[in-house]
């Protein structure tokens, strides 16, 4: 189903709002992103990162108005909005939760609803197109997001409804395996460097806009290291789904090989991105547990690593 036309809301997510008038110039110093490229008509993946490099949180940035709109795991809003405001109160900004102001879909194959709601959201990624309060967001594989008031929600699900079926979560979690778009959530929060999820892949890191909170450890990896670990998409067959930051095994190691990022329930058994080390994914001999009962198959991303290409922005 994950490859046919569907809508669904998107609860695993919240919003966090950072607004003011240095709204810009605080987040600029504080996330992997460069806000420079954010304006009406174009969003960014982003993270935020602790000093050593390590993500805090992943999230989808939107521009607003009078400031920024960060949609993140949910479980994260709290801790990374107390986090913030420690360092908010020296510049004129303002952060809240707004989970509950906003209502966001995900559309697979609904260009068509999009237009029905006076969208024409442009095909490339990160494009976002607005009427109204309404906001749709193109993802890299094609898929979009339908940010909306939350006031309009029965309205835009029968509106959605009238154009293609509603689906579980699974299904865009599964869509978003496919697409290689691995994220944060509370179990994995400060495990990864961001090129662990391959986020310079993604538009998600900016090597040319200064400094910013972990930017050293970032760009040192970027320019001078050898990155170990990072991400693979692999299948698992059916069974019990593996939560965030299960650990994988392999018998080139004693010790854990790497954690699971996200799963859903594919078509004939589970898929799953996974931090893996390099030479573990090369020997291809990986498990869900330590008594290799479980095999896991590695699949290709849909994308390519391309270093040269990823420092220019």
């Amino acid at each position: 189903m994950a490859d046919t036309a569907f809508f669904c809301t998107l609860s695993h997510e919240g919003v966090l709002a950072v607004r003011g008038p240095d709204a810009s110039k605080f987040l600029q110093g504080q996330l992997t992103c460069n806000l420079n490229y954010l304006n009406d008509s174009h969003s960014s993946l982003g993270a935020r990162c602790t000093p050593k490099g390590r993500m805090l949180s992943s999230f989808r940035i939107l521009s607003v108005a009078d400031g920024y709109l960060l949609a993140m795991a949910r479980e994260l809003i709290e801790p990374q909005l107390t986090d913030l405001q420690k360092y908010a109160v020296f510049s004129k900004s303002t952060l809240a939760d707004d989970s509950s102001e906003w209502l966001r879909f995900g559309l697979s194959g609904g260009d068509g609803a999009l237009v029905n709601l006076g969208l024409d959201l442009p095909h490339g990624p990160d494009s976002v197109a607005r009427t109204h309060n309404l906001v749709a967001v193109r993802l890299s594989d094609g898929r979009a997001e339908l940010w909306a008031p939350a006031a309009e929600a029965d309205t835009l699900h029968a509106r959605l409804a009238a154009h293609m079926p509603q689906a579980p979560l699974n299904q865009w979690l599964l869509a978003q395996v496919r697409a290689g778009i691995g994220h944060v959530q509370c179990s994995t929060r400060e495990l990864f460097i961001p090129q662990m999820l391959n986020l310079q892949a993604l538009g998600g890191v900016s090597f040319k806009k200064g400094c910013y909170t972990g930017q050293e450890i970032v760009a040192r990896m970027q320019y001078l290291g050898k990155l170990k670990r990072r991400l693979y998409r692999l299948t698992l067959a059916a069974g019990a789904l593996p939560e965030a930051a299960s650990e994988l095994f392999s018998p080139v190691h004693k010790s854990s090989v790497g954690e699971v990022v996200l799963a859903a329930q594919g078509d004939s058994g589970i898929e799953l991105l996974a931090v893996l080390q390099e030479d573990a994914a090369n020997d291809g001999r990986i498990y869900l547990d330590a008594t290799q009962e479980r095999p896991l198959t590695l699949l290709d991303l849909p994308y390519s690593l391309d270093s040269d290409r990823e420092i220019q922005r």
